[in-house]
């Protein structure tokens, strides 16, 4: 039998006659504060639950359904919810994860589609085959996460932190990474003829210093004021983009067609391996 309680009254919340809690129904249930630290979780239905402020550290939520949950404040760190249904169709069908603690966090091929995970933290997690289309992630701390062909399609990232993290072959198509802080990720392909696309990405602002963009398809962004000091941006294709103000001090453009870029008062003479058409060069 386990009895779990709340972690800071002691007040028991629900009582299960069985020695784990795997595929569980806990559909609607109230369970804020509920100390659920490494139990295994794996199949749970906790669909539209209350889970606010809930200690899952450690827990196995691989393939569970957390749709319409509200975990707002809530302890996941280290947590595994590979597979698991936290997002939905709309924003009204997906769970609530502002201010979670989702450090270390697995959660690989997780549906996370419209789900609201702002101002949480996600440093270390991974992100790996994740749906997070139309999630909203601003003021996220995603530092160091690692995502392979993840799909971020419309996802909101205004002023997320995602220093250094590792997002190849993935698809940021349309993304708001207003203010973001982009400095030394790596966005670039692991095999050869493979890309990341951020095409249509509004990027106003960004910190992109020491990014890895090389053969990356950003084409018709909004790059104004955006940082790329040091940057590798190496073949990339940035047609239609727009790169008014922008800071390209030793950014490296070797291969990047240049002329449907809009480049006025960005000094490219301070670039590397620009090749900038004749018509452009008093931009420089």
């Amino acid at each position: 039998m386990l009895e779990i309680k709340n972690r800071s009254s002691g007040e028991t919340l629900a009582v299960v006659d069985a020695d784990t809690l795997a595929n569980v129904d806990w559909r609607e249930m109230s369970l804020s504060g509920a100390d659920l630290s490494d139990m295994d979780l794996s199949g749970a239905r906790l669909d539209f639950s209350d889970l606010v402020d809930a200690d899952l550290s450690g827990a196995n939520l691989q393939g569970a359904v957390l749709c319409g949950a509200h975990l707002e404040g809530a302890n996941l760190s280290g947590a595994n919810l590979s597979r698991a249904r936290i997002g939905g169709n709309t924003r009204s069908n997906a769970a609530t994860l502002e201010g979670a603690n989702l450090s270390g966090t697995d959660l690989s091929s997780a549906d996370l589609r419209f789900a609201i995970v702002s101002q949480a933290n996600l440093t270390g997690a991974t992100l790996t085959n994740a749906d997070l289309c139309n999630a909203d992630m601003h003021n996220s701390n995603l530092s160091g996460a690692t995502a392979h062909h993840a799909l971020l399609i419309d996802t909101n990232l205004r002023e997320a932190d995602l220093s250094n993290a590792v997002f190849r072959d993935c698809h940021l198509n349309g993304a708001i990474l207003t203010k973001a802080n982009l400095s030394g990720m790596t966005l670039e392909s692991d095999h050869e003829g493979d890309f990341s696309a951020m095409n249509l990405a509004n990027l106003d602002g960004a910190n992109m210093t020491r990014v890895h963009m090389h053969n990356v398809s950003a084409t018709d962004c909004d790059m104004r004021r955006v940082n790329l000091t040091d940057a590798d941006i190496s073949n990339a294709v940035l047609s239609g983009t727009i790169m008014r103000n922008a800071n390209v001090t030793n950014a490296n453009f070797e291969g990047v067609e240049l002329a449907t870029v809009t480049m006025d008062f960005s000094n490219f003479s301070q670039a590397l391996n620009a090749e900038i058409p004749d018509y452009k060069r008093n931009l420089r």
